[in-house]
């Protein structure tokens, strides 16, 4: 009997330190890594979080949507910095957020911000409708990844419009993941594709493999490049634990959610943000 309660506790014990030293240990390893870099202020300016309104991965299959980091990082960011921050989606209304990005192993610091946030849950349950934004009353426009986007964010004329007309109003444009699939429809002053030619990064075609998930319509790396943009990236023996930020004059791409951080505040320094 005491044997069964020593192994019992060692159990629980061992429980513990997994609970409480996996999630450390992932980001150690890059998985939502603390961002160091500067922090910007830019009081009074506006930014705009776009996302995909997708659902599923496929008809039947799991639940999807955007995955929770890459919507929730850039938006503490923007508004710890001063600004005004308001969400769109291709749809409006609720957004569908990737119930994966919440599991405890995953989950990173703005998501559990985001739980104690009702002003921004009620953005997210009440997103606008990208068909009745005008963008270029932005000063920067980020466009939130997830598989969901997959879906909608690369397929979308409105946003592909939208986007244009804030791009040659001077506006930021960046995002990360499958975020940047939301520029493949978008045109630069001259009318020419805006990824054409400019540096760019989002979801490796090795992190797709490398989770399993290929059902999606679009793979970020693959539509880029064929798209003519220069795209870059760096690796891991895990791309999920990868990072990477690629700036092309008012183009700011993260290859990851771990990009997200950093993808923002870039943005507000190009847009005029002070340190």
């Amino acid at each position: 009997m005491r044997a069964l309660k020593f192994v019992s506790v060692i159990v629980v014990v061992l429980a513990g330190f997994a609970w409480l030293g996996l999630p450390p240990l992932l980001r150690h390893f890059g998985l939502h890594r603390d961002y160091a870099g500067p922090v910007y202020q830019l009081p009074g300016g506006r930014a705009l979080i776009v996302t995909t309104s997708q659902a599923t991965l496929a008809p039947g299959d799991r639940p999807t949507g955007v995955f929770a980091s890459e919507m929730t990082a850039p938006y503490y960011v923007f508004e710890d910095g001063g600004m005004q921050v308001d969400v769109a989606s291709i749809r409006g209304g609720a957004i569908p957020i990737d119930p994966l990005s919440f599991l405890w192993l995953v989950e990173s610091m703005p998501d559990r911000r985001f739980h104690d946030d009702p002003v921004f849950q009620k953005k997210v349950r009440q997103s606008l409708r990208i068909d009745d934004v005008n963008f270029a009353d932005y000063d920067v426009i980020f466009l939130a990844g997830g598989w969901g986007a997959s879906y909608d964010l690369g397929t979308s004329e409105v946003l592909g419009r939208k986007i244009s007309e804030a791009w040659k109003a001077g506006r930021v444009i960046g995002g990360v993941c499958h975020g940047p699939l939301g520029l493949l429809k978008a045109t630069d002053e001259a009318g020419a594709p805006l990824v054409r030619g400019r540096r760019l990064t989002a979801v490796t075609n090795k992190q797709v493999e490398e989770l399993g998930i290929d059902v999606t319509p679009m793979h970020p790396e693959r539509e880029l490049r064929n798209a003519g943009a220069r795209y870059e990236n760096s690796t891991a023996f895990r791309d999920i634990f990868a990072d990477h930020v690629a700036e092309d004059g008012r183009l700011v791409t993260g290859q990851n959610q771990n990009a997200g951080p950093e993808v923002a505040a870039r943005m507000m320094a190009k847009a005029g943000g002070l340190q």
